[in-house]
């Protein structure tokens, strides 16, 4: 199982996408504006994606990617996430005012298609395991944990302090590599408690819940401040060696 970084930003700017990832050639978690770095016939083989939450950086790229392909798609994309993300995809983008409802076109056979998922739940998707996680965010959101048929790699999503995510890593025997978020410095400490997201300290007090010892990537840094939120997690996080999670590195499992 091959897992490609689009995005992993937490904004844009030169070489900066937001949260896109690609596993192998046909399933995406996320699909912010990395999702614009790949190719049409790159772009046609995605048949899934699975969606963490309803903020603009995790979804921006849908309406222009099913677009993009409308005459190539032969059996409509798949879009795997909870109800309250399906629901606002169908109410705010794929509305007929933001955009064309995709699911409802072409009237004969729709591009599109919605498929409820509830955290808990995992999909299996010709040998890979997708199961989705709860996790605690400004809005309804999740992670990922996914397992192959060598590997196993987990997706925090956006998040700040939770048990449900840790919970659920630790209830498998695995976990080779671990993406996580730290959008903010610690300066932005309780900016972070409200925005539902991490910063290294947060961070730092909620990894040793995981018995797990996989390689730590961290996510989701605001733009320009990289370097800092990256030397704060290694100064807090004595758990685990992080490392920053950069677009267009490519892990194999």
């Amino acid at each position: 199982m091959d897992l490609r970084v689009l995005g992993c930003s937490g904004g844009v700017g030169v070489d900066l996408r937001t949260t896109t990832l690609l596993i192998d050639s046909d399933i995406l978690i996320d699909a912010g504006t990395g999702l614009g770095d790949l190719t049409l016939d790159e772009m046609s083989n995605v048949k899934h994606i699975f969606v963490t939450h309803s903020h603009l950086d995790h979804i921006a790229g849908i309406p222009l990617f099913i677009d993009s392909i409308f005459e190539r798609i032969k059996q409509p994309v798949v879009i795997h996430a909870q109800a309250e993300t399906l629901n606002a995809l169908q109410t705010h983008i794929f509305n007929n005012t933001i955009w064309p409802d995709f699911s409802r076109l072409p009237t004969e056979a729709p591009v599109l298609k919605y498929q409820l998922m509830e955290p808990g739940e995992s999909v299996c998707i010709n040998g890979r395991e997708i199961e989705m996680i709860a996790v605690n965010h400004a809005v309804a959101a999740v992670g990922y944990r996914v397992q192959g048929d060598k590997g196993v790699f987990a997706f925090s999503g956006d998040t700040t302090t939770n048990d449900t995510f840790w919970a659920a890593l630790n209830e498998h025997d695995a976990l080779d590599l671990l993406l996580v978020e730290a959008a903010f410095s610690n300066a932005d400490k309780e900016l972070c408690k409200i925005a539902g997201h991490y910063c290294a300290e947060l961070l730092a007090a909620d990894i040793k819940k995981l018995k797990h010892q996989p390689e730590v990537y961290i996510s989701h840094n605001k733009p320009g401040f990289e370097n800092v939120i990256l030397g704060e997690c290694k100064q807090a996080i004595t758990s685990h060696t992080v490392y920053p999670l950069q677009g267009q590195k490519i892990f194999s499992l």
